[in-house]
């Protein structure tokens, strides 16, 4: 990484530096054994085990079950996420999965669930999924189709389909969402852990994407799920997402951060390497002017992605604005940081096996999963919205 200067920000404290500095080390020294494009399943499944051996998945634990901290510090989240991202997108999926996937159960799993599965995962020994989206209910919760009726005392049936599931087909448990019937809407909804191999759960379909990673589309035709396996109340599915969302969401930021922060990084390089007219390409005032506009994209996607972090980590209760802005803004800057280093790399830019290429493919997910861009856009103006009701309340 040319530019670490941002360490130096006061939003980060020793144990964040020391992090950084040695998750850089191992993620430089272990990625090219645990990485097979042509293999994801078994790539993400090497990498869980060994970022669970090697303690690094420690991070998205709380330290009762084998964490690093007693409980989820979104700094350390963050950090993660750009090391790893920086240097491969499917080692950072893979840890991202492991945290969203576990975090439900982090925040509202009763104790009997925390101790079936969060040392599962943090050893790597259990590879987690979130099951939210379904075909007609992806950015839009409360449309969910999906249903929890009760079946006998102790049970409830799960019926329906979900879609975009991330680690979908290797996952050894999924949290899934479900219209559970207490209220309309959004507040009938409850959330459970599913275990893969329990009957009723079938793979309908196995995903292929741009950039691959393991995704699937669910059905659940029966699936008989005890109560003992609920997260959090009946009716409090949607308060269970939301709240994993305001930890997770600013860390997709910080991912992108750290795939713009590559591009960048690599233009550098090939700029000042490649002689166009005689002369370096980086002397040509266009190409300049477009590593500048890459690096103000890349601290301002900083600035936000780590004030979200911090202010979270500062012990407030939602994020909900800081952390969508820092998903939004990050996922875009990221998209542009990178389309300026393709242009600059020319037809090498859209050439296999060229990382800026790779990076191409990887950063356009992100402006769609975890809420698109245009569905932050809409949370952060409610959010502006609820402040502007408070001030009118107080004035009253």
């Amino acid at each position: 990484m040319i530019d670490a200067t941002f360490l130096k920000w006061p939003f980060f404290e020793d144990r964040h530096l020391q992090y950084a500095d040695a998750l850089k080390v191992w993620i430089e020294t272990e990625s090219n054994g645990l990485v097979d494009h042509a293999d994801v399943d078994g790539s993400c499944r090497r990498i869980v085990r060994k970022l669970g051996d090697d303690g690094w998945l420690r991070a998205v634990i709380p330290e009762a079950y084998g964490g690093l901290y007693p409980i989820l510090d979104v700094r350390t989240l963050c950090l993660s996420r750009e090391t790893l991202a920086y240097q491969d997108g499917l080692v950072d999926f893979a840890f991202a999965m492991q945290g969203l996937g576990s975090g439900p159960i982090s925040l509202f799993g009763s104790e009997d669930v925390k101790r079936q599965y969060l040392p599962k995962v943090v050893r790597g020994e259990a590879i987690a999924a979130f099951a939210l989206s379904e075909p007609e209910a992806g950015s839009d919760v409360a449309a969910m189709s999906t249903t929890a009726a009760p079946d006998g005392p102790d049970h409830v049936r799960i019926d329906g389909r979900k879609t975009w599931i991330s680690n979908g087909g290797i996952a050894d448990y999924y949290i899934v969402f479900a219209r559970s019937g207490e209220a309309p809407g959004a507040r009938g909804l409850s959330a459970y852990v599913v275990d893969a191999d329990t009957p009723g759960l079938v793979i309908e379909d196995r995903i292929d994407v741009i950039a691959p990673h393991p995704l699937a589309t669910l059905r659940f035709e029966g699936c008989r799920v005890p109560l003992t396996k609920r997260i959090g109340n009946p009716g409090e599915g949607f308060k269970v997402a939301m709240a994993t969302l305001d930890v997770f969401r600013s860390t997709v930021g910080a991912a992108s951060l750290g795939f713009a922060r590559r591009a960048m990084d690599e233009a550098l390089r090939h700029a000042s390497t490649r002689h166009l007219f005689g002369a370096p390409l980086a002397e040509l005032q266009m190409t300049q002017a477009a590593l500048a506009d890459m690096a103000t994209n890349v601290d301002t996607a900083a600035l936000l992605v780590y004030r979200a972090a911090w202010v979270k980590d500062q012990g407030a209760s939602r994020v909900t604005r800081e952390a969508a802005m820092a998903k939004m803004h990050a996922t875009e800057a990221a998209q542009s940081v990178i389309d300026k280093a393709v242009q600059i790399f020319g037809g090498l830019g859209v050439t296999k096996g060229v990382k800026v290429e790779e990076l191409y493919r990887e950063i356009r997910a992100l402006r769609i999963y975890e809420g698109a861009t245009e569905v932050q856009k809409v949370v952060i103006a409610r959010e502006l919205l609820k402040m502007l009701d408070g001030s009118h309340s107080e004035a009253r």
